[in-house]
């Protein structure tokens, strides 16, 4: 696989560019753009860190209006979203305008959910500029925002005109950003594909390298799913697996001194999880070990009380993907094999969140 080539996916209604040249294709899909208005939404860190290359690239976007705000999913509210449609509104967008998307998994989600609401509906792009938003946040046509202290509960489904992928805008991130997005590979893996799972066990983070091979499998794996199930009536809830824990502790965490990132929740969701699949799904302790073992050896334990359980719980009962009331899980039969519209009892979730408190604590006293 050749770095130097530019890898096409075709999403349902998008097209998906990965490589280093992508900007010369990103050049072309604007050109119908360039007599209406163009607009970046970004936050401090791609303004620093990633707007001055895409300007060298395309010279013709230092005509652009940049609208900043301000990092963190905190900042991804209907009140952000207001001051952004008022930005558009001011600076006379219209119908033709266009809105490109650069940054994480808040700006994408935030911003296709802008520009599919104003005047109902602009025209958008993504540029990923995180490992989360490369694989996970950017493709699928997921767009929408957090409600009161809620993940995504305000949102559509509308695809972008076309996502363009620089690998090299990760190496603006530290380890902590990078290991955010490796779960959603990690989730890929046990999802769908065995051998990449051993792949992502073994590390592929390190060396930039692998990069585009981890980007591209993770989209295509994603994108396999999301052509089967656009609206995620069926197949598309296997991406699920890992957020329903996952979720309720990020939305935790906002709450409390110590933040999570949404891959670092995941994380924690998937081992979760996996117990879970265990007691309902027959996965194997054996894989559970490996499970646990392989991800609490990247990524830093984190402390919740059993006198949190409860507030947890209470979260996840308002999960969107909730049925009858019921709280409802994807999880794995093995490594690769996952299921969906799985009900779990309370008292399993509870065992779920002792079993990480436990493994966590011995990953702690044997370092």
């Amino acid at each position: 696989m050749s770095i130097n080539k530019i890898i096409n996916v075709k999403s349902c209604n998008s097209e998906i560019f990965i490589g280093d040249e992508v900007f010369n294709v990103l050049k072309e899909y604007i050109r119908p753009y360039q007599g209406s208005k163009i607009f970046i939404l970004v936050d401090e860190n791609t303004l620093q860190y990633c707007i001055p290359e895409l300007i060298i690239q395309i010279e013709y976007l230092q005509n652009a209006e940049i609208i900043e705000i301000n990092s963190g999913e905190e900042n991804k509210s209907l009140d952000i979203c207001y001051q952004i449609w008022k930005t558009l509104s001011d600076y006379k967008a219209d119908r033709q305008s266009l809105l490109i998307n650069v940054g994480g998994g808040v700006i994408s989600d935030m911003g296709g959910f802008i520009a599919s609401t104003f005047k109902r509906g602009i025209d958008f792009i993504n540029v990923p500029t995180t490992l989360l938003s490369q694989i996970d946040a950017s493709v699928g046509g997921k767009v929408g925002v957090d409600f009161e202290g809620l993940k995504n509960m305000i949102g559509c489904f509308n695809e972008p005109k076309g996502v363009f992928i620089y690998p090299n805008f990760l190496k603006t991130l530290n380890k902590r950003q990078m290991l955010s997005g490796y779960a959603e590979a990690l989730k890929h893996g046990l999802i769908k594909d065995k051998k990449y799972w051993l792949e992502l066990k073994k590390g592929m983070l390190s060396d930039s390298k692998n990069w585009l091979k981890l980007i591209t499998t993770s989209i295509h794996i994603k994108n396999k799913i999301v052509l089967a199930d656009p609206k995620e009536k069926n197949e598309r809830k296997l991406l699920n697996f890992g957020h329903t824990i996952g979720h309720a502790l990020e939305t935790y965490s906002l709450n409390n001194d110590e933040l999570l990132f949404h891959g670092e929740a995941v994380a924690i969701g998937l081992i979760c999880e996996s117990y879970i699949s265990t007691k309902i799904m027959g996965l194997s302790t054996t894989e559970l070990k490996e499970i646990s073992t392989t991800i609490l050896n990247q990524y830093s334990t984190y402390k919740f009380e059993e006198s949190d359980f409860h507030q947890l719980i209470e979260l996840m009962k308002k999960d969107k993907k909730n049925k009858k009331q019921a709280i409802n899980f994807t999880l794995i039969s093995e490594i690769g094999k996952a299921h969906i519209d799985k009900k779990v009892t309370v008292e399993i979730i509870l065992d779920a969140l002792n079993y990480y408190n436990l493994v966590a604590k011995k990953e702690n006293s044997s370092n």
